[in-house]
Order: structure tokens, then sequence, then C-alpha cells
């Protein structure tokens, strides 16, 4: 199997109940940084366990799947236990021997249509322009440091086509100006968001996911972005925000990032 096949196989676990499966797919020293799970493949397994015992069955559904290098990067919606539909990115790394040895991913409630009619999920899930992978990692990461970071708003437009830009953010219109004129309602609410660090930016072809850290509203917030660039400009945009719990909740010690 390829890595993505595995990381779908993996998650596909939490649907079928399959342990033996979730175990193999799994190095021994497996790292979780969802802060809801312990670490280790045991307490990843455990939770496979719970789940194929729980009342109301889970559901998994793929939307997109990438890679990069020895990372997979998905989006997909679950189901748990019948706690209701969520949207996810998760980001799992595979070792030299092909087993998934650590996990990063955010998650948040699945929602109606944006004010443009775009939900979290639709538009293009097909990887293109494969050659461009690095030119179009680079772009981004020129945008989270001018734009996402503030060390150079200005530079805003130089990243879109105009005001062409598809949006997916449950509260957000399309184009820059669905952009500013979120931005601007937040603001008379006193409402920031800030990118503070860029820790991780994967990319496939014209998709590149950038993980990030910061606060919204004055919480701590992890930020998963998803981009799909177009002839080097920002085309579409989606993402998952969820805020960082307090540490005398996790259930590992490893954090968000």
């Amino acid at each position: 199997m390829t890595d993505i096949q595995k990381a779908l196989e993996l998650i596909g676990t939490f649907a079928s109940g399959d342990m033996a499966k979730a175990e193999n797919l799994l190095a021994e020293g497996y790292t979780q940084h969802n802060l809801a799970y312990g670490t280790g493949r045991k307490a990843f397994v455990d939770s496979v366990a719970g789940l194929a015992a729980a009342p109301v069955k889970t559901t998994v559904r793929n939307i997109r799947a990438f890679e990069d290098g020895d990372k997979v990067f998905l989006q997909s919606v679950y189901n748990f236990a019948g706690t209701g539909e969520q949207v996810a990115f998760d980001i799992f790394r595979f070792d030299k021997d092909g087993k998934i040895i650590e996990h990063w991913d955010n998650l948040a409630p699945l929602a109606g249509p944006n004010p443009s009619g775009h939900t979290q999920i639709d538009g293009p899930t097909e990887a293109e322009d494969l050659d461009r992978t690095e030119a179009n990692r680079k772009l981004v990461e020129n945008f989270l440091y001018d734009v996402m970071e503030g060390h150079h708003p200005e530079k805003t437009p130089e990243y879109f086509d105009g005001d062409t830009y598809i949006q997916h953010n449950t509260g957000i219109a399309d184009g820059l100006s669905g952009l500013g004129a979120a931005l601007e309602a937040l603001a008379a609410q006193n409402v920031q968001m800030i990118y503070d660090k860029v820790h991780m930016v994967l990319a496939q072809g014209n998709f590149v996911l950038a993980m990030s850290e910061g606060t919204f509203g004055c919480k701590s917030t992890a930020c998963y972005d998803l981009w799909r660039v177009q002839n080097g400009k920002i085309a579409e945009q989606w993402d998952v925000m969820e805020t960082i719990p307090e540490r005398s909740s996790w259930k590992n010690d490893n954090g968000k990032f």
C-alpha cells in the first residue's frame, strides 16, 4: 500500500473497529498530538475498541488526500459514535519502515454553507501541477509571513488574482472583499485573529496545507489552512481552527504541535 492508502486504512478503523489492522499500521513508538487522547499505539487501539463498542456506529468520509515526503495530510468528515459530524485535517508521519509514527489534527463541527454558498469541504479534490509543488509551497510560506503574520500586509493584493478568491470558511464570503469585510466585523467586536508561528507547511502540487499557532479572540488557537494555488496566485482556501485546551485537560504531554 502507498502511504496515503495506509493513512486512509487507519482512519477507516474508527468505523470498522478493526483493532488488529490499526495495530499493524502503527509504529510501537506512535506519538499522538490530539490532546484528547493518550499517546502510544495501545492508546490508539483502545480508542478504536471503544468506538466499536459504542451503540451508534462511527462514520468516516475522506474528502482530500495528499502526501509530502514522509507525511500524508487528509481532509475528512467524522461522526464519532453519533456525537455529530466534524470536519478534520489529519497529518500522519511515517517512519523508515512504513509505519505511522506520529499524528497531528484539527477538528471543528461541520456547518452549513457560508455567505457565498460554499461548504467546508466542497471544491476540487485532486492535486494538479505536481512539478510546481515547491514553488507553490514557497508562495504560501511567503504569504504566511507577509500577510498572516502581519510583516508586510500591504503585499496582500500581490498574492491574489484581483478579487478572485474562493473561501470555504463558514463565516467569510468569497474574494478579498469578503475577507476584508469579515475582518472589519471582527475588529468592530474587538476580536483579533493573530498568527504567531507556522509549525509546518506541506504541499503536493497546487494544494498547500499550513499548520500554525496563534490567537483568536485572545484564546490560544491552532490554525490549519489548506490553500489551492492557480497560476502562481492563491485561488481557494479551506480551514479548521481549534481552540487549544487548558494544559490541565491534556491526555498526553506531546503538545498540540
